[in-house]
């Protein structure tokens, strides 16, 4: 038998550099959000003359939220049950992953 022998190379300076750039795409999709969003509000004071403003409501699919959200939804007319936000994020994650696991995704 003939075995062959590799040398492992550790290439934590690689890994530095991925991590830098996956970092840089998530900024640039942020600002691109942000812009879309600005648009769209500038879109609708111009269309309805009405005013408007960016509530950011971050959830995360583990229903992980901000320290800022309640404040944030107190802006928000009407009631709305954190709870029921959390599991509204929760049901939505397990449904995406139930359809990959059965291949209909």
């Amino acid at each position: 038998m003939v075995y062959f022998r590799y040398k492992m190379y550790s290439c934590i300076p690689c890994l530095k550099v991925i991590t830098w750039i996956i970092i840089i795409i998530i900024i640039i999709i942020i600002i691109i959000i942000i812009i879309i969003n600005k648009h769209s509000c500038i879109e609708i004071q111009r269309k309805w003359n009405l005013k408007c403003a960016i509530i950011p409501i971050k959830i995360g699919a583990t229903g992980i939220v901000t320290r800022s959200l309640r404040k944030n939804l107190e802006a928000v007319p009407g009631k709305h049950s954190i709870d029921s936000l959390q599991m509204t994020a929760i049901l939505g994650t397990s449904h995406i992953i139930r359809k990959i696991l059965q291949g209909e995704i």
